[in-house]
């Protein structure tokens, strides 16, 4: 037999081994006592639409929907019973989206190895969290059981075997103070419970030197006390949010020492006193969100100067007084600018043209995340407007606006703010603006909300005003408007409301409408007094609900035919569940 002959076979004997070897290795089975501990698992789950018909005693756990095993040893490593799993990890067509509910089994301390275990976005009926369960995050590195209604306290979670760990308790119905935590956590999420007391404890009680958090979410809870001064232990942290509790004091000077920063959320607190400069040094930040508090003094010149890749801006419903900073002029990659209900003075820059992220269409998906060790996490913000409230996360990026009203503005407005031509909302409503509306306010095809109401505008409205298309929603009321507004275009669509308290005539004005007591423009708020206390009309829910609407294929349209989709720790069902809960 030649060498080549040989070297063929020894080829051949290779592959059939190789090829055997590996078949072994991905047709490896379950562990029958791990089997057997699912089983007791499913007994005690309510399951009416059986979600989990194909868990039986004849099949091998490996190939059941929702379980992950280990490709060698064929051990249980991850439980994936989200309700509205991703199909991919669905074995049968008949993959439910359905919730689960009953009890939690303690055959689940029997899976040794299970390292993932995603539960969320069930319905578990205000059943308490069993003692036993906390002994689970012992060995997981992802614990996902928001969106249910557990309640009761959180137990101290302390021991990981993990060196990154992630744990969502979210929109449950969770009491008590905050536990203590491994120093291995890098994503913690307790938003949308019903936690309360101090966090000094969990911040500034450490025996660690540096902490591994990266997200810390805190949001929609009863929290109170000052924010700990101690944030120079927590070094790796990208997202706070501290949103709607009671956190008083001022905004701790420490926080300046978080270079890693991206977004920070206070909104809706009790915080006093003035920014701290040290925050300078958080020049990654993009998101700054100070809104619905007490903060006074003038707004920091050094915003503009060093926080350069800033997206959002809300500091609206202050204390703050004094000139709006020409040095936000250069931040131009500022989307959302909302400085309103406060007590500002002076004219509206000139130099606002410089924003040039709100003249130009993104490229991206309409989501503003940020990257962790663990995925992403994706940001959102609630845009208050005359008391309403809502959140955007997953259009985030294409929610371009500036809102200045309620303040004490002079001057007149700048023609330079018909270059910002991808802007969806201006609101300069109730300052004490004077001279006319822009001549080419046209310009700005994608406007879909103009609040100008409430100043001293003069002369007639621009006809370019007419190539607004896809404005959903105007208001011009009580200026000094005259002249016959434009006829045949889109804004003999709105109601009389929009030019009352004018000198404007014509349709949709009757002689009635015109005779009739000028609406007085709404009362606003004290500056830095919390809005959210009623339901009330919100114009920019509505010209957003019904801008999109018309603006289809300029706005909706950018999300349609997006290319790109960050994988993120808190996926696009979880996000839409979340906002659901805010309203």
């Amino acid at each position: 037999m030649g060498f080549a002959a040989i070297h063929f076979l020894m080829l051949l004997c290779l592959n059939i081994f190789t090829h055997g070897f590996c078949n072994k290795i991905h047709n490896s089975t379950c562990i029958e006592r791990e089997r057997q501990a699912l089983l007791k698992f499913k007994q005690d789950l309510n399951d009416s639409s059986n979600m989990l018909a194909v868990w039986t005693s004849n099949e091998d756990c490996c190939q059941w929907v929702g379980v992950v095993c280990d490709n060698v040893t064929g051990h249980v490593t991850e439980l994936h019973l989200a309700k509205g799993v991703n199909t991919s990890m669905a074995k049968t067509e008949a993959h439910v989206r359905s919730k689960l509910g009953g009890k939690l089994n303690p055959s689940l301390l029997d899976l040794k190895y299970l390292s993932y275990l995603d539960l969320s976005d069930n319905d578990f009926q205000q059943t308490p969290i069993p003692a036993w369960f906390w002994n689970l995050t012992s060995h997981l590195r992802y614990l996902n059981i928001s969106g249910n209604q557990f309640q009761g306290n959180i137990s101290d979670l302390l021991t990981t075997s993990h060196a990154s760990v992630v744990l969502d308790f979210s929109s449950n119905n969770f009491t008590g103070p905050f536990p203590r935590i491994s120093f291995n956590v890098t994503t913690l999420d307790f938003s949308n419970n019903a936690m309360s007391g101090s966090i000094t404890h969990f911040l500034c009680h450490r025996m660690y030197p540096l902490m591994k958090l990266e997200v810390l979410n805190l949001s929609n809870n009863l929290f109170s006390g000052e924010i700990p001064d101690c944030w120079e232990k927590w070094p790796s942290l990208v997202a706070i949010k501290f949103c709607n509790n009671s956190f008083n004091g001022t905004i701790p000077s420490s926080m300046g020492t978080l270079t890693s920063l991206q977004s920070l959320h206070l909104r809706n607190n009790n915080l006093v006193g003035e920014v701290p400069s040290s925050l300078r040094n958080c020049t990654e930040l993009v998101t700054v969100d100070f809104g619905a508090n007490q903060l006074s003094g003038e707004i920091p010149t050094w915003i503009g100067e060093k926080l350069s890749k800033l997206i959002i801006i809300s500091l609206q419903t202050n204390r703050f007084h004094g000139p709006i900073p020409e040095e936000f002029c250069v931040l131009s990659s500022l989307q959302i600018l909302d400085l309103s209900h406060n007590n500002l003075s002076g004219n509206i820059p000139s130099c606002i043209s410089n924003h040039s992220a709100m003249a130009s269409r993104n490229k991206s998906d309409g989501k503003i995340s940020y990257k962790t060790s663990r995925g992403c996490f994706l940001d959102s913000i609630a845009l208050v407007m005359k008391g309403m409230v809502i959140d955007y996360s997953t259009i985030l990026k294409l929610i371009k606006l500036i809102d200045l009203s309620d303040n004490k503005l002079s001057g007149e407005i700048p023609e330079e703010v018909t270059s910002l031509i991808d802007l969806l909302s201006l609101n300069l409503s109730n300052n004490l603006l004077v001279g006319r509306i822009p001549d080419n306010i046209g310009a700005m095809r994608v406007l879909e909300c103009v609040d100008l109401s409430a100043n001293n505008l003069s002369g007639e409205i621009p006809e370019s005003m007419s190539e607004l298309s896809f404005l959903s929603y105007l208001n011009l009321s009580n200026n000094k408007l005259t002249g016959k507004i434009p006829s045949g275009t889109q804004l003999q669509s709105f109601t009389a409301a929009s030019f009352l308290g004018t000198e404007l005539h014509g349709p949709p004005l009757t002689i009635e409408s015109r005779i009739s007591k000028p609406v007085p423009p709404n009362p606003s708020k004290s500056a830095g007094e919390n809005v959210d206390d009623g339901p009330k009309v919100d114009w920019f829910y509505l010209c957003v609900e019904f801008g999109f609407l018309f603006g289809f294929l300029g706005v909706a349209g950018r999300i349609i035919f997006s290319e790109s989709w960050d994988l993120c720790i808190f996926n696009f069902w979880k996000t839409i569940k979340k906002n659901l809960w805010h309203l």
